[in-house]
């Protein structure tokens, strides 16, 4: 009775108030209670940790879907041992670069000359560093625009991009490590065509040509073999028109670089003096040095690419190191026959030839397959550097186009052949009806498509690089070497000047 005294605004006042009370808890829901995973189903998850598996899996019903609001701890979080694995891997791939593929090419050059293909290498890993954070990971790995030729824009700048993994890559890697990975095969891919026009192409066209490269040719390529959505991407795309295999790079890698190598050593020319003045490596230590580096890290770029310490994982690390073995004994032998004496520079290239070979193949063959392997591996190649090139008079300087176009090509067909699913179970997903029949049909379409593209691209590209900024230093710059043209500076001071 006592609010019958109170004054009339403030009685309105308490009136609505009372009423907006009522009305808001006699509308508002219940919550449902958020359903508790069993501990089988947990237990389940920490299963899928050990076989690389989908921690989600233990958790769908019958229909196949998971109830709203379940939820284990295991599911969207990193595995440390994988996540471990792959940082290792990472390490070891960039390691391949720098200071690997450095020192090899850089023992291969004449000593005025040194330093440029270290720089070149050094330079394109920066480069290739930024237009990977800005756009490259999310042009390869993305899939906003549902495109079987390109990702998306969601991860440009790398926004999103954190610790917790992206399912559709891996189940137990986190996403800034997976792009951290794939960013080293993009360092190395544009250095390898270093190899073939080192010592007279300038340091500006080199960067200039690799950044346009990147955008035409890598990133494209590297989404259509590797995306989720990707036009050649066989294992996890149903819908992939072609329906090709490629475990750590024999197209995306190999064959785009040796390819554009070759277009781009023919459109610069050779150098002064090629055919007439010996060139030999000024140091075969630095070569050597550089190719057990290589043999190192490649074992991240090819069990790595498993994206997970398993059973697949292990595969690639032994047939990996099966084929580079016997291609490097392949190589040195077919020398020994043919000039009674084996060659260190030999024996070198036909290890990296092996690797090369291996690469789209290592996680899909058995040990005995990749012997034989290792054996045309060592052949192949050796014929290419040793016979075509000098039947055909170009000068790719470092056998780019012999080791890795012909080796990459020759892997990719290899892998059509030799894969099957009794090694790597993932090949059963999609590709049941063509393993083991008709897949090295599907690898020829990849091939045709690898080559089409490096090479158009390559072609128009170097056009218009040469047209706006020249891509061959001066006469005298490259008598000089360009070591102190490009960079003002030398690989070796034997001697006080003073």
């Amino acid at each position: 009775m006592k609010l019958l005294h109170l004054p009339l605004p403030r009685l309105l006042l308490l009136s609505v108030a009372l009423f907006c009370t009522c009305r808001l808890g006699a509308q508002a829901p219940v919550p449902a209670p958020v359903p508790a995973p069993t501990l089988e189903q947990r237990v389940a998850g920490l299963e899928a940790y050990l076989a690389n598996g989908d921690p989600g899996a233990a958790l769908k019903d019958a229909k196949g879907a998971v109830p709203a609001g379940l939820t284990s701890p295991s599911v969207g979080t990193a595995g440390p041992g994988h996540n471990g694995f792959m940082m290792l891997c990472t390490a070891l791939v960039l390691f391949m670069t720098l200071p690997g593929l450095a020192l090899f090419y850089g023992g291969l050059v004449r000593t005025k000359s040194v330093l440029s293909v270290m720089a070149q290498c050094l330079g394109i890993a920066g480069l290739v560093i930024i237009l990977w954070w800005a756009f490259g990971y999310s042009l390869v790995f993305g899939k906003s625009f549902n495109s079987p030729f390109l990702g998306g824009s969601e991860y440009f700048f790398m926004t999103g991009i954190d610790s917790a993994p992206n399912t559709d890559y891996a189940a137990w890697v986190s996403q800034n490590i997976f792009a951290m990975y794939q960013l080293m095969f993009a360092i190395i891919t544009p250095a390898l065509i270093v190899g073939a026009i080192a010592e007279r192409m300038k340091f500006t066209a080199v960067l200039v040509f690799t950044a346009c490269w990147m955008f035409v040719v890598y990133f494209p390529l590297a989404h259509m073999v590797w995306g989720s959505t990707g036009y050649m991407n066989g294992v996890w795309n149903a819908g992939a028109s072609i329906k090709a295999i490629d475990f750590a790079g024999g197209t995306v890698v190999h064959m785009s670089s040796g390819w554009s190598a070759l277009v781009l050593c023919l459109m610069i020319g050779p150098r002064l003096g090629h055919g007439r003045t010996p060139m030999p490596p000024h140091s075969l230590v630095l070569c050597l040095i550089g190719t057990g580096m290589l043999w190192v890290g490649w074992y991240g770029f090819n069990a790595g690419s498993a994206v997970a310490a398993d059973g697949v994982a292990a595969n690639a690390f032994t047939t990996t190191t099966l084929a580079a073995a016997i291609a490097a004994f392949t190589w040195g032998a077919l020398e020994f026959v043919l000039h009674r004496r084996a060659s260190v520079l030999g024996l070198c290239s036909g290890a990296v030839a092996g690797l090369v070979v291996v690469t789209p193949a290592c996680g899909f063959i058995t040990p005995g397959s990749s012997v034989l392997l290792g054996v045309l591996a060592g052949a192949v190649p050796f014929l290419a550097c040793s016979t075509l090139k000098p039947f055909l008079k170009y000068d790719d300087a470092l056998d780019t186009f012999g080791v890795h176009a012909v080796g990459g090509t020759l892997g990719a067909l290899l892998t059509g052949l030799f894969a099957t699913a009794a090694v790597n179970g993932n090949l059963a997903t999609n590709l049941k009806d063509v393993v083991g029949r008709t897949l090295w049909l599907e690898q020829l379409k990849a091939m045709g498509l690898t080559i089409v593209l490096s090479v158009a691209a390559t072609a128009a590209i170097a056009f218009l690089v040469n047209t706006f900024i020249g891509l061959r230093t001066s006469i005298e710059s490259e008598q000089e070497g360009l070591d102190f043209s490009d960079h003002g500076e030398e690989g070796y001071i034997l001697e006080s000047k003073s």
